[in-house]
């Protein structure tokens, strides 16, 4: 094709309908290109987001990667209502932007107003956990943006009808064979959009990281210091709140019994109804704190309103319960000590990414 350009380029043609030929082999190159490049496979043009300060760089898996087509895609999904039964929620609905992406409700409410059984996670940074759900039944974004779509209380969307409902959507045609190569719509490929979606949606560059990590003297208060001296020594939070000398995912992406819902008529199982393990009763995972501030009421039922009710519920070392994790100890703190502690959680506000809902 170069070598045609450059002889078009010459004059020195012979005839006019060699000239005339060679014009109408380039206008049909040029009218098939753009559907030559829509349908380039979904690895080129990767876009995987460089990690904010504080943050590792974001696992993708292999048979899902990144680019800019599918990260809008899934930007759209994410906030459509009619990926759900009656057309009344979505991902959205209990991920919402302005509430840290979660719904200051302590519970998920679903299609008809249905309530859920937990208080919907942050998925701010959800990119990075090794399980998703707070029992973990969800091993990928993938999964667990496909659990909710169908669950009868919550979204209550049914597959085929999803699929039906998007291919006749002609600006929905056109952005799978952007993202996917191809028009071919199907639950795989919405789950795995949305997923693209979330790997975006990184908290990371807050007060915090810029002291503990960027060096700025200044970025936090001396309280917020002191706060994060109690995370580190009396409070023993960072045990399972990670933070160390590269990142602070400040989660150990693991699940303990921290005693809430012990006393639950029957008592929350948590991780146990998953794994079958007597061991894991009770035990649920470990949320990050980022961006804590925003993202109330607190814990897996949602049963405690602000961070100075959780301060004061680890202080008494949770509720006894035959499972509970032995480093729930009381902790006594002064009032002081949990005045700094709170300075410390309000510095773990980052740079959120900018998301509108679609139009």
């Amino acid at each position: 094709m170069e070598r045609m350009i450059a002889l078009s380029k010459m004059g020195s043609w012979k005839s006019a309908m060699e000239r005339f030929a060679l014009a109408a082999i380039w206008a049909i190159f040029l009218a098939i290109a753009p559907a030559v490049e829509a349908a380039a496979p979904a690895g080129e043009g990767e876009s995987v987001p460089p990690p904010p300060l504080g943050l590792d760089e974001v696992p993708v898996p292999e048979d899902n990667p990144m680019n800019p087509a599918k990260i809008e895609l899934g930007r759209r999904l994410f906030f459509e209502k009619r990926l759900s039964g009656d057309g009344t929620v979505s991902c959205a609905t209990c991920h919402n932007p302005r509430r840290g992406f979660s719904n200051a409700r302590q519970y998920g409410i679903g299609i008809g107003g249905r309530i859920g059984l937990r208080n919907p996670p942050t998925i701010l940074n959800a990119a990075y956990n090794d399980h998703q759900f707070w029992d973990g039944r969800a091993k990928s974004l993938e999964e667990q943006a496909r659990g909710p779509m169908l669950h009868p209380a919550e979204m209550g969307g049914d597959e085929a009808k999803i699929i039906q409902t998007l291919r006749a959507l002609p600006a929905y045609r056109v952005s799978f064979r952007k993202a996917f190569g191809s028009e071919k719509i199907t639950l795989d490929r919405v789950t795995k959009a949305i997923a693209t979606f979330e790997r975006t949606l990184l908290s990371g560059n807050s007060p915090f990281d810029r002291w503990f990590f960027g060096e700025e003297k200044n970025a936090i208060s001396a309280a917020a210091a002191r706060g994060f001296g109690i995370f580190r020594g009396k409070g023993n939070c960072v045990k399972c709140h990670l933070v160390d000398s590269f990142s602070a995912p400040l989660t150990d992406h693991k699940f303990h019994n921290v005693g809430v819902g012990a006393d639950g008529k029957p008592p929350h199982i948590g991780r146990g109804k998953i794994s079958k393990l007597p061991r894991d009763r009770g035990k649920f995972k470990t949320p990050t704190l980022r961006d804590i501030s925003k993202t109330m009421p607190y814990m897996h039922d949602g049963s405690l309103n602000t961070l100075e009710e959780v301060i004061d519920y680890y202080d008494r070392g949770g509720l006894a319960n035959s499972n509970l994790d032995p480093d729930m100890k009381p902790l006594k703190l002064t009032q002081l000590e949990k005045s700094d502690m709170l300075a410390f959680l309000m510095s773990l506000d980052g740079d959120l990414p900018p998301i509108r809902a679609p139009r």
